[in-house]
């Protein structure tokens, strides 16, 4: 039988499937389209609902021409409705010929709606070597 846990690990991996493969389809269907869903981008302002999510990784996959991404989860921790994923991404970006690595630390929370659960808070920090 699946746990809690697993089940979250599996839509966090999803989400970052949906990234590394610049699918916008994907993506929008594991967030949550509520106006409190809430995304930071390493280095960036807070981005609260979903449009203004769904233009920022629009606009992220428009201006990439490659990216891979690896993860190494930290922390998972369920509770009722709420989950989070706390984890340190690596991505590699490549931008108009320019090859770009980078490690933030990020935590990703979900909620379980409908017995699935959704990404209604990604927030990335960036790691400095």
């Amino acid at each position: 039988m699946t746990t809690p846990e697993q089940t979250v690990l599996e839509a966090n991996e999803a989400f970052y499937r949906a990234f590394e493969k610049k699918d916008m389809d994907k993506m929008s269907a594991l967030w949550s389209h509520g106006i409190d869903s809430l995304c930071i981008h390493p280095g960036r302002k807070a981005i609260r609902g979903w449009d203004g999510i769904q233009a920022s990784w629009e606009k992220i996959f428009r201006n990439t021409n490659y990216l891979e991404v690896e993860t190494e989860v930290i922390s998972t921790e369920v509770s009722g409705e709420l989950a989070y994923v706390v984890l340190i991404e690596t991505v590699l970006q490549v931008t108009g010929g320019r090859r770009v690595k980078g490690q933030s630390m990020a935590t990703n929370i979900f909620e379980c709606m409908a017995g699935k659960w959704y990404v209604v808070h990604h927030h990335g920090s960036p790691l400095l070597s």
